[in-house]
């Protein structure tokens, strides 16, 4: 039944295609799909059919066609593409991460920004490239082959995040532009090591994930077979092989000399919120509901980035963003200019906690001295820990919760790649799901292709961390653990995350 598996999936994309059409033409004006070889900077201001365009990727119904039609496409690709192909595509894609890096850490999204949609030969890239790292700090300044150039780009034109205009001729197209960090070259050559100073944080991402995560991944596969497979490993983690640090990673960035990473670690967290939509975040709980003044406490939550978008949202709200001192020395600095009302008025304050120590009362500019916050946020902490650790972390925040005191844990949950029959059907909770897709759909029940970001991540955290992204059962189980008790989940729209509410008990 294999054609019949293949034209189920083709009439799937096809259906899908459908949907997304009529919400674009439904639209008034009637709008076109954002084009490929079109760029969409974050730092620029668009035409407002341009922006419409781009909003409407993110309406749920088009978000969960688009999903289809990317889970579709990468069945129909496993089936029909040649074993051995797709083998070397995967054995061998350390190579595109390690392009990635490159193309961030040399600046070509900025270089090609600059030379528009003409693009730019290799050997004006080349020279680009040249001339900055002339003026960086502590970089090596080297001949550049442009011939060299020309084949890094055009392996990355191959998977669509760069456009070959001509031979040798490359420019920006929409998923390059998503990269660009927005600083000018100007910029770039005056202050080097501000690149991601008051930017989204993709850029950083890219250069955190192809530095770090990309180096200790090539040390995994030992670290597993060596002692890494034990339920709490005993053999360090793939870090200490790749850094000869015995520490533990948030520990290694505080160290002297990695200053610099510690600050593209919080603008790379900054980037990570692209992994929700931004309603995702202001409507996966009652926020509305709290009373005026009430204090949000965002446990390890960086430099704020998720506090901000909630204050903008509720500005009823105070929250206290908590973190190690070192990041909170680095935090208000980070933002540059970037919401300075929100800082200077109290509704976003920073406060040091190391959220393995019992937590400790704090000032809140207008309402005093509090010990019991309305909310406990936890947004990408539970992912960067084993299980015992987690235990011991909500344990500390059950013992210092009010008897109304909420968590609300924001971690993916991940489903299962088959159909999930031990679900209870009746429950009112969104947490454990049977399947992703309805029945009869010839799709994978977790959705495939399109939500393999969330189980990449969770490998990620294993070789982090020793942690990992987790099934609901494994969440509840933990909540459990540490004396607090679900009472509703919200799956985000498009992707595995959720936002998983707890009450003490």
């Amino acid at each position: 039944m294999t054609f019949a598996s293949l034209r189920a999936l083709h009439a799937a994309i096809g259906r899908a295609i459908d949907t997304i059409e009529a919400a674009y033409t439904r639209s008034d004006p009637p709008l076109d799909f954002p084009a490929l070889d079109v760029p969409y900077y974050s730092s620029e201001a668009h035409a407002a059919d341009a922006d419409r365009a781009e909003a409407l990727r993110l309406e749920a119904g088009v978000f969960a066609a688009a999903n289809e039609i990317v889970a579709a496409c990468g069945q129909l690709s496993a089936t029909v593409h040649k074993p051995f192909f797709g083998l070397v595509e995967i054995m061998n894609g350390p190579n595109i991460a390690a392009l990635f890096h490159f193309v961030e850490q040399s600046h070509v999204p900025e270089i090609l920004h600059e030379a528009g949609p003409g693009g730019a030969s290799t050997k004006e890239i080349a020279a680009r490239i040249m001339e900055l790292r002339a003026v960086t700090p502590g970089a090596t300044a080297v001949e550049v082959d442009p011939a060299k150039i020309g084949h890094i780009l055009r392996v990355l034109a191959t998977y669509h995040w760069v456009k070959e205009v001509t031979p040798d001729v490359f420019a920006n197209n929409r998923l390059t532009s998503f990269i660009d960090s927005g600083k000018s070259l100007e910029q770039l050559k005056l202050a080097p090591q501000k690149k991601y100073d008051e930017t989204d944080g993709v850029a950083a991402f890219v250069g955190q994930a192809g530095d770090e995560v990309f180096k200790l991944m090539a040390h995994f596969s030992q670290w597993l077979l060596d002692g890494g497979l034990a339920t709490n490993a005993r053999n360090g983690l793939p870090l200490s092989l790749a850094y000869n640090t015995q520490r533990k990673y948030y520990e290694w960035l505080e160290e002297p000399g990695n200053e610099w990473r510690l600050t593209r670690f919080g603008h790379a967290m900054n980037g990570t919120r692209y992994w929700e939509v931004k309603e995702n975040v202001i409507h996966g709980f009652p926020w509305n509901e709290l009373a005026q003044d009430s204090v949000v406490v965002d446990i390890g939550g960086g430099i704020g980035s998720v506090s901000v978008i909630l204050s903008q949202a509720y500005p009823h709200l105070k929250f206290v963003v908590e973190d190690r001192a070192p990041v909170v020395a680095i935090a208000r600095e980070a933002w540059g200019s970037k919401h300075a009302e929100l800082f200077e008025s109290g509704r976003v304050t920073f406060h040091a906690q190391d959220f393995f120590e019992e937590h400790q009362p704090f000032e809140v500019s207008g309402v005093g001295t509090v010990s019991q916050p309305a909310v406990f946020l936890a947004r990408a902490v539970a992912h960067n820990w084993p299980d015992k650790d987690v235990i011991t972390l909500l344990s500390i925040l059950r013992r210092a919760a009010g008897p109304h005191t909420k968590l609300l844990l924001v971690d993916n949950l991940l489903p299962y790649a088959c159909v999930d029959d031990k679900v209870d059907a009746t429950s009112a909770s969104s947490g454990a799901v049977r399947s992703l897709v309805p029945d009869g759909s010839p799709l994978l029940p977790n959705l495939g292709k399109a939500s393999a970001n969330g189980y990449i991540l969770d490998i990620s955290m294993l070789g982090l961390f020793d942690a990992k992204e987790r099934t609901y059962r494994e969440m509840d189980a933990l909540t459990e653990a540490a004396g607090w008790k679900i009472t509703d989940v919200k799956r985000a729209v498009g992707s595995l995350w959720a936002y998983t509410t707890a009450v003490p008990v």
